[in-house]
């Protein structure tokens, strides 16, 4: 009998060791699909996607810096320019935006120093008011620095300033009007979705009066308000960043259909059911309520949601102009590409040659770039920029021109 055990043992020991390395091997298989995906020409941007999406989403920041771009049709090598100092100069949003500024600390990674952090605010300011000023017909709303910040942490002050000129003229586009209309009728997809699923929850919610305006901060802060760990919230961007623009609405549907036991033992009242679903528990399953949102959004697409009535009376901006802008990344070149035209490029050199200069030593820019970005976010970063070298050395050579 003893002999007879032993190969069962054998195997379960091998299917568990098979087991453990099959992240590892999906892991390995993402990280040369996303490698062949930047560097084909055209840029293969739906495989980007596709990875964003997946399980993990794009793994690492070093990657979103690499990708993220990509999915937002940014060249890396045409960033906009630092703004100057007169940025704040008579801007009607600097009062509100450096008030909202000071209260972000939260925001930023636990243990960073004052001086360092300082640093990244005055950063985050500038960003939002050169933006702004860029894009006369964008308005400013609280929870807009929120997604900034997270931009800023992962792809440093100018892709930020690319990669937000193109969300606020797009996926954010509906929460920057003069008015909350726009914002209200992203809110309104809400309610069908859950009334579609789940009857007996949305019953209760319309009985409750709760409305939507529980989930307000989720949306326009594509998340980043309510959770706590970065990770969580870059996962999310991954996602977002390659999907559709009312995909947020989604998520929200499937964190409240992910927590309808918690709230059919509410009381059906409003208070109590804004108090419970406002708070979004830090330890929800986001890869199970990605893959909730994509079938939700497969089985109920936005123009099927926007026949009801109350969806038919506004036109979202972000909605009508997706389509195009979907169609505006398929042509990029890799980054390899750019680079050599840029190097080509019959222009003057940019201020501070010193750092863009292809004429100065790979080592020393890479030294500088080191110091620099060490001395805004510490010592952890540099780690950071060390893989940063290894897989895109042209990413930090343009941190600082």
């Amino acid at each position: 009998m003893k002999k007879g055990r032993r190969p069962s043992v054998k195997g379960q020991g091998t299917v568990t060791c098979g087991r453990a390395a099959e992240p590892e091997s999906k892991k390995k298989k993402k990280l040369v699909a996303i490698h062949q995906a930047l560097n084909v020409d055209p840029v293969d941007v739906e495989t980007l996607r596709r990875s964003a999406i997946s399980e993990g989403g794009l793994l690492t920041d070093e990657i979103r810096r690499k990708v993220w771009p990509k999915l937002l049709n940014v060249n890396v090598y045409n960033l906009p320019p630092k703004p100057g100092k007169d940025i704040r100069e008579g801007h009607k949003d600097y009062n509100q935006v450096l008030m909202d500024v000071q209260r972000s600390l939260r925001r930023f990674p636990h243990g960073m120093r004052p001086e360092e952090r300082r640093v990244l605010q005055e950063q985050l300011i500038n960003v939002i008011l050169y933006v702004l000023q860029r894009n006369l017909q964008l308005h400013y709303y609280q929870g807009y620095h929120d997604i900034v910040v997270t931009f800023l942490l992962v792809v440093g002050e100018r892709m930020t300033i690319a990669l937000m000129e193109i969300l606020s003229s797009h996926h954010l586009r509906d929460f920057m009007d003069p008015t909350m209309d726009s914002t209200k009728h992203i809110l309104n997809y809400l309610m069908p979705i859950l009334e579609r699923v789940n009857p007996e929850l949305h019953n209760f919610m319309q009985r409750a009066e709760v409305g939507t305006i529980f989930a307000l901060s989720w949306l326009i802060t594509w998340y980043s308000h309510v959770l706590s760990k970065f990770r969580h919230t870059v996962r999310l961007y991954d996602f977002f960043l390659a999907s559709h623009p009312l995909m947020p609405v989604y998520i929200a549907a499937a964190i409240v259909l992910h927590r309808e036991k918690e709230v059919l033992r509410c009381d059906c009242d409003m208070a109590s059911v804004h108090q419970l679903l406002s708070k979004i528990p830090q330890d929800l399953p986001y890869e199970v309520l990605i893959i909730k949102a994509e079938e939700l959004f497969s089985h109920y697409p936005p123009p099927e949601l926007a026949k009801q009535a109350a969806l038919q009376l506004h036109k979202s901006i972000a909605v009508s102009t997706f389509q195009d802008f979907q169609m505006s990344t398929s042509q990029q070149r890799p980054d390899a590409v750019l680079r050599k035209q840029f190097k080509e490029k019959p222009c003057p050199p940019p201020a501070n040659a010193e750092v863009a200069s292809p004429l100065v030593g790979a080592n020393q820019l890479v030294k500088m770039a080191v110091w620099g970005l060490t001395a805004t976010l510490g010592a952890a970063a540099f780690a950071v920029v060390n893989s940063a070298v290894d897989w895109a050395p042209e990413f930090v050579f343009q941190l600082f021109p």
